[in-house]
């Protein structure tokens, strides 16, 4: 049996599609379907499935209707869109850095956008904790300020080029450095903006709207593509450096770029839900297992995994305690921890 299916666009573009990675990613993608459509049925007011699927294609009840599109999807869509875009973003890093322990949090870039949205927060609320400039700008911050931690990553690990190895470990010093700032903002601000700040650092969906939705799909959608089709440019790199540089390729140009690249899906996916954690470093890992590391099947299989993490840890949050809300990043943390641990002792072994 062929491993390969060749498919041609025109005279001029081709592919090859690897028949497993692609049955994968079909099985996932039903499951990311079966999670999505459990999870907005869930809640205090049960909605079956097949009720749930009346009502997103538009012929349901006049209250599943107002309780489907009104609280719920906004929340779910927040969610599957903010697990893939932490995922990519882990595994164009791990990829650029060719490093299994690598993630958005691990090299500081989702405690840069943290600082950022603290500070937001700080300084554009009122007595009446109202927000006084658009709430769309809380992307841009965001960006920003994992943009600030990345450079600074990048600038302290410059020595006549930059190596994966000096990346790493520079990177976990920004980390702990933007995790001080961020605890120095919450402290010197007021009580309600701590407790606030510090449920939104540990990583929630919880309160998102439509307003929401609409700023974060086109971010998450052009990004997203961007990496797709950046995909070659990450399997050059794992290679090393000599291969790389051997092809013809501007290693330090690339590396700017796949970081800045997943800078942005990182700032996107914090602005919205907070400090989510270890979905960066597990959904990669898990794909990679499913599918190999070639990036061109990897990408969309830790896209989904994100996704389907993501929801079931909102989904969790929700359940498991109610009527007390958890924050889905205190489910993500729970599993990825001792992940965590586990790759660190296999990467001695």
């Amino acid at each position: 049996m062929r491993k390969y299916i060749s498919l041609r666009i025109g005279k001029q573009i081709s592919f090859l599609i690897d028949k497993k990675a692609m049955i994968i990613s079909l099985l996932l993608l039903l499951i990311s379907i079966v999670v999505f459509i459990v999870s907005v049925g869930s809640g205090e007011m049960y909605i079956s499935p097949l009720d749930v699927v009346k009502t997103l294609v538009g012929s349901g009840s006049a209250m599943n209707e107002v309780v489907i599109h009104s609280f719920r999807l906004p929340r779910i869509l927040v969610a599957l869109l903010v697990g893939m875009l932490l995922a990519v973003a882990g595994s164009i890093l791990q990829g650029m850095i060719r490093n299994p322990l690598a993630s958005p949090d691990v090299l500081g870039i989702t405690g840069g956008a943290a600082v950022a949205v603290v500070a937001f927060f700080a300084m554009f609320s009122d007595k009446n904790n109202s927000l006084t400039i658009s709430i769309h700008w809380l992307p841009l911050g965001a960006f920003v300020g994992a943009t600030v931690a990345a450079f600074l990553v990048y600038l302290l690990s410059w020595k006549n080029g930059i190596t994966p190895i000096r990346l790493i470990l520079v990177g976990i010093g920004v980390s702990a450095f933007m995790q001080a700032c961020t605890t120095l903002l919450m402290i010197t601000g007021p009580i309600y903006r701590a407790s606030q700040a510090n449920v939104w650092i540990t990583g929630s969906v919880y309160g998102v709207s439509w307003k929401h939705v609409s700023f974060l799909v086109p971010w998450a959608v052009v990004l997203l593509l961007i990496s797709f089709i950046s995909a070659r440019k990450m399997n050059i790199q794992e290679f090393g450096d000599e291969l790389a540089m051997g092809v013809g390729v501007s290693l330090q140009r690339q590396r700017l770029f796949l970081l800045l690249l997943s800078t942005a899906l990182t700032g996107g996916a914090v602005a919205f839900a907070g400090g989510i954690g270890f979905v960066g470093l597990m959904a990669p890992h898990m794909a990679r297992r499913l599918v190999g590391s070639s990036f061109g099947a990897l990408l969309p299989v830790a896209a989904l995994l994100g996704a389907i993490l993501v929801m079931l840890a909102d989904l969790a949050g929700r359940m498991l305690f109610a009527p007390l809300e958890i924050p889905a990043g205190v489910f993500t943390a729970a599993i990825g921890a001792p992940y965590f641990i586990y790759l660190l002792y296999k990467s001695r072994h």
